[in-house]
């Protein structure tokens, strides 16, 4: 197994100790947000269960992100374990650890996913191709190959063709393509792949007394991995929800977004 090992976490101690590119917080979830989570989670394996895939990209609203005309914060990639009445849905995707610039590839349950105090109780998913499924789903349930491209190095705002830092977004599109591209070994030849299917980021205008303050208190965010040009002219590009799943759809990778309220 990797040194990087995938993390198994408990039910609430993941909503307590990592986050989503969010600071720490230390109020408890309440139980009515419990319930919440859980409903939201009972209602996406059963929609899942319906769709017949094995693998799909999995969204939540962690954040408002209104301000940039964003819908959705976090990505993972969710699959089906087991077969049978057995079968379960499980998700992998990167968190990183509160109050920090570190982050870590977690494997958990629909209802551990959705436990995270979410800004809205509401899922998206994209369906891939079969053959992107048939592709993913042996890395995904493997712990020694799904953090093959893992950067423990996180910046919310990680630039998309850097391999300084890594989000948990750019790392669920880099493992995509090490699934669909063997030859895509490491993040430079991932994020190759990534520009050669037609990948493009979503540029954020951040200010420079914004970006100034954000730096200053938050260790999960940096902006020194753009290129001077880019970030001078306030141009912050990066990778979001919104714009990935707009990039399976235009690429003939995954079919449209579905939204589970």
């Amino acid at each position: 197994m990797s040194a990087r090992a995938v993390t198994m976490t408990a039910l609430l101690a993941v909503s307590l100790t990592a986050h989503a590119g969010r600071n720490c917080e230390t109020t408890p979830p309440t139980a009515a947000n419990v319930q919440r989570a859980l409903e939201l989670a009972e209602r996406t394996a059963r929609t899942l269960d319906a769709s017949g895939a094995q693998v799909v990209a999995l969204a939540r609203a962690g954040q408002n992100l209104g301000e940039w005309g964003l819908r959705w914060s976090h990505l993972g990639w969710a699959y089906r374990e087991g077969q049978g009445s057995q079968a379960r849905w499980r998700v992998v995707h990167k968190l990183n650890q509160c109050g920090s610039a570190r982050a870590d590839l977690y494997r958990q349950g629909l209802g551990e996913f959705f436990m995270d105090d979410l800004y809205r109780y509401e899922a998206a998913y994209a369906v891939p191709t079969s053959a992107v499924q048939a592709a993913l789903l042996p890395l995904l349930a493997s712990n020694a190959r799904v953090d093959q491209l893992h950067e423990p190095a996180y910046s919310m705002v990680a630039y998309p063709w850097s391999q300084t830092y890594q989000q948990s977004n750019q790392w669920a599109i880099e493992t995509l393509a090490l699934a669909r591209e063997p030859a895509a070994g490491n993040r430079q030849r991932a994020q190759a792949w990534l520009q050669f299917q037609g990948y493009e980021p979503t540029t954020l205008r951040i200010s420079p007394m914004k970006r100034l303050g954000a730096r200053m208190t938050a260790a999960h965010i940096a902006f020194d991995d753009h290129p001077d040009a880019k970030r001078y002219s306030s141009r912050i590009e990066t990778v979001t929800v919104d714009s990935v799943f707009a990039w399976l759809e235009r690429s003939g990778l995954a079919g449209p977004v579905q939204v589970l309220r």
